[in-house]
């Protein structure tokens, strides 16, 4: 059997070797094409890869809960009546929403000046917790985070953005230099390190203190915001939430103007829906491109079906059976589609190292050259071409093969 196949492929090389110039030619088109798929694969998984980092960032299972007002009757209560969040909708959430994991207050105050010896400026300052440090994935760049201790002595202390750090300090070393908020004095503790920062957006200016001495600062009362770390379905989750909030300020769940809730994981779950259609789209212009290559190849062998028909016909009155032809004629075409499928790889990874990384999300934000696409080939992305090469490989080859096998022999003999 071994050295049946052994026959067989050495036959298919010979005759490779016999037309080699209509054989490169050939190994080139499905090189090309291999390459091809290889290459949109990898923009189409870059590209998710993309979106994940530009969420991963701030961390995807968090939702944000924001007051707004009622726009739907309920009970006896009319329309129009602003939501007010409290304390006591902390521990409301913490203890009823299932799957809640942290939870945490937050107050902002968007026209603050902050000011040290050199400079001034008008940005925004929130009132955090260690634990939204946590929820947000808030790490320092430069000397410490927000700890319990801050919040229970509500001492004056600030964590500014990596923007901020440069504007008010330009080279000198922040930490233990003191700058003031509305005139009030506070120690600088740490630097956040850098968010991928679009246009003018102040995400890398913004002052966080302490939530219990944010009142020095505004009225904290009524929270602006509650922001909740939680494991399980978001869906499940944002729906238990929707409820215990109506419950609790009355108004209806189905009012999604009373409270505004920022649930990332759904806007992370559309986006994934975008990736994997876009992948499709991809798999299918490459599956084409493809396609088109074993076209070529077909045209090629059945021309080599014609050429060799007296060939054939000798073989067949030597007592070869129709499953000799047709893997004989069946192997040639796998073999020129191996040869030019692993050309096609190694064409696509020298194109990705090339490349590197394609310009997405850098084009319109500060740093966002982590949310780039990278051209990088999975193994699963080369399994997946494989796998396609395989089939039309073998479409292509069986087609002119089996014309090849059903050639009378006599007729084959007299052919011309």
């Amino acid at each position: 059997m071994f050295s049946m196949m052994g026959d067989i492929f050495g036959q298919a090389m010979e005759a490779m070797r016999f037309n080699a110039r209509r054989t490169i030619i050939t190994v080139v088109g499905m090189a090309w094409g291999i390459a091809t798929v290889v290459l949109l694969l990898a923009f189409g998984s870059g590209f998710g890869r993309a979106i994940e980092t530009i969420f991963a960032q701030w961390g995807t299972n968090m939702i944000g809960v924001f007051p707004g007002t009622t726009s739907e009757q309920a009970g006896g209560s009319r329309a129009g009546v602003k939501v007010r969040l409290t304390q006591d909708d902390l521990e409301r959430i913490e203890q009823t929403v299932p799957g809640i994991l942290r939870v945490s207050p937050q107050m902002f105050k968007n026209s603050t000046a902050v000011s040290n010896d050199l400079h001034t400026y008008t940005w925004e300052v929130d009132g955090i917790t260690p634990a939204l440090q946590s929820i947000q994935k808030m790490d320092v760049s430069m000397g410490r985070a927000m700890t319990e201790a801050d919040m229970t002595e509500r001492r004056h202390v600030a964590l500014i953005g990596s923007e901020a750090k440069t504007k008010l300090f330009s080279g000198l070393y922040p930490i233990g230099q003191t700058i003031r908020l509305d005139g009030i004095s506070f120690e600088v503790i740490g630097v956040m390190e850098a968010k991928m920062q679009e246009g003018d957006d102040n995400i890398n200016r913004i002052i966080d203190v302490p939530f219990s001495t944010m009142s020095d600062l505004k009225d904290t009362k009524y929270l602006d915001g509650i922001w909740m770390s939680y494991k399980g379905d978001y869906k499940e989750v944002e729906h238990a939430l929707r409820n215990e909030m109506a419950a609790a300020h009355q108004f209806r769940p189905s009012d999604r103007n009373a409270v505004y809730v920022a649930n990332i994981m759904e806007h992370l779950a559309q986006f994934r829906i975008v990736t994997i259609g876009l992948q499709a789209l991809l798999l299918f212009i490459g599956a084409l491109t493809l396609g088109i290559a074993g076209i070529g190849l077909m045209n090629i062998m059945l021309v080599s079906v014609q050429q060799r028909t007296r060939e054939i016909g000798v073989e067949k009155a030597l007592g070869a059976r129709r499953r000799h032809i047709l893997f004989q004629f069946l192997a040639e075409a796998m073999v020129i589609s191996s040869i030019g499928g692993v050309g096609g790889v190694a064409l696509a990874f020298a194109v990705s190292k090339i490349v590197g990384r394609v310009t997405l999300y850098s084009a319109i934000a500060t740093g966002g050259e982590k949310a780039d696409i990278m051209l990088l080939i999975s193994p699963g992305i080369v399994l997946m071409a494989t796998g396609i090469l395989m089939v039309v490989g073998t479409v292509s080859g069986m087609i002119p093969a089996m014309q090849a096998a059903r050639l009378n022999p006599i007729e084959a003999l007299r052919y011309e």
